[in-house]
């Protein structure tokens, strides 16, 4: 999609024009869709690559006739795309069903190297698709499992206690670079510093993060990263950076035939190849909605104007929800680094039942703990959260719906 001319990047309405989804009506009102955080929708343009993938270039892999090669090309095409997303090499990109399984996948051969002794650091701020793995090598390879906590005043990370447990040497360190559930952008750049220092290896879930900034990993000083299409306009398939050099000497669970290249000595059977022909045309999309030279080029100017959009949002939700009685809103304000992604419950009513309200007037939001279980813990919130995100094609008259709808229920 080309931007509209003199435009950088695209224009809201040339945006949104990309989205069948939003076509959609639901009780007479078109329908508002703040559950990105969960799964953002999809442009035409990703369904169209994927179609014309299972179509027409449909095979498995490395045989030699035409479809076989075509999809080997796609695939080595769509590494170099998601290289370009994630400022890596194509040699070091992996897929995978999601980010839960890569990194259960990736916890399994680190873990083969560990055992009594050894210290993984994780956070109490993440979704546990980044605990839950590490501490599965408590039980299987007596390894401690060491957790940063949330500060539920700020919304942020314990940073003293974060260096204290980082200067004791673990092996490595888990975490997030932006909470699903109250939008906290982390600065792991500082944390994978600190890490390297401690002679620690540091992963890095990006899968909240990725969807509204730039991802650098050069820049970040990670070891892995991953993060998930289906929060950035693609289909449901994992992602996962892991650098070249680290990739080469894992002790990768895999069967005997399966290749020691890297990366792909990291996956396991066939791949979802639709999904990754999916994955990459989003890519393309979001390096579409601007223009210049170079995909890499593009896409951070894109993000940053995206970015900029997305805070004239969440600035515009927060003030409006903050003026409502019985409305509390979690995690910092705007004006600090996070993403357009605002949590919140409203005095006498559940988040199921905020979010059944807000589906009355066709206003989609999430409830519940969204697997990050222990911020709604720290929170005391037997029920969870009210969940809305703002996405690239979220409006400011789609934000002032979601804020009417919840003063309705309020009054």
């Amino acid at each position: 999609m080309a931007p509209s001319r003199g435009a950088v990047v695209a224009l809201p309405a040339q945006i949104r024009a990309a989205f069948p989804a939003l076509e959609r009506t639901h009780l007479g009102q078109p329908v508002a869709y703040f559950d990105g955080p969960g799964g953002t929708q999809v442009p035409r343009a990703v369904v169209a690559a994927m179609e014309d993938y299972l179509f027409h270039h449909n095979a498995n892999t490395h045989w030699r006739y035409p479809t076989s090669e075509e999809t080997d090309a796609l695939i080595a095409g769509a590494r170099s795309a998601l290289a370009d997303f994630l400022g890596a090499t194509p040699a070091e990109i992996a897929f995978g069903a999601n980010m839960t399984t890569l990194t259960f996948h990736l916890a399994r051969a680190l873990g083969r190297q560990w055992g009594p002794g050894d210290t993984v650091v994780v956070t109490e701020l993440d979704h546990h698709a980044n605990v839950a793995p590490w501490r599965a090598l408590e039980r299987e390879r007596g390894v401690t499992i060491r957790s940063v906590p949330l500060i539920p005043e700020t919304g942020q990370l314990d940073w003293p206690k974060l260096e204290d447990l980082l200067s004791e040497g673990p092996r490595l360190l888990a975490i997030g670079a932006a909470s699903n559930a109250l939008g906290t952008i982390s600065d792991v750049t500082r944390a994978a510093a600190l890490a390297r220092t401690a002679g620690a290896l540091t992963f890095v879930d990006a899968v909240h993060f990725a969807p509204h900034q730039p991802v650098n990993v050069a820049e970040i000083g990670c070891d892995f990263l991953a993060c998930s299409a289906y929060k950035f306009y693609g289909p449901h398939i994992g992602v996962m950076f892991a650098r070249k050099a680290v990739l080469q000497s894992l002790d990768v669970p895999k069967l005997a035939p399966a290749p020691e290249t890297v990366p792909e000595r990291l996956e396991t059977g066939t791949l979802n190849h639709e999904g990754i022909v999916g994955a990459a045309a989003a890519v393309e999309f979001l390096a579409s909605l601007g223009t210049g030279p170079g995909r890499r080029s593009r896409l951070t100017r894109v993000f940053a104007e995206l970015h900029a959009r997305g805070q004239v949002l969440l600035e515009r939700l927060w003030t409006g929800l903050e003026a409502i009685r019985g409305v509390r809103l979690y995690g910092v304000a705007p004006g600090s680094p996070r993403t357009p992604t605002v949590a919140f419950t409203v005095a006498g009513w559940t988040p199921d039942q905020v979010a059944e309200h807000l589906a009355q007037r066709a206003v989609f939001v999430s409830s519940g703990d969204f697997y990050a279980t222990t911020v709604v813990e720290r929170f005391g919130l037997k029920d969870g959260l009210v969940r809305a995100g703002c996405a690239c094609y979220t409006t400011e008259d789609e934000v002032d719906r979601l804020i009417e709808g919840v003063r309705k229920l309020s009054s």
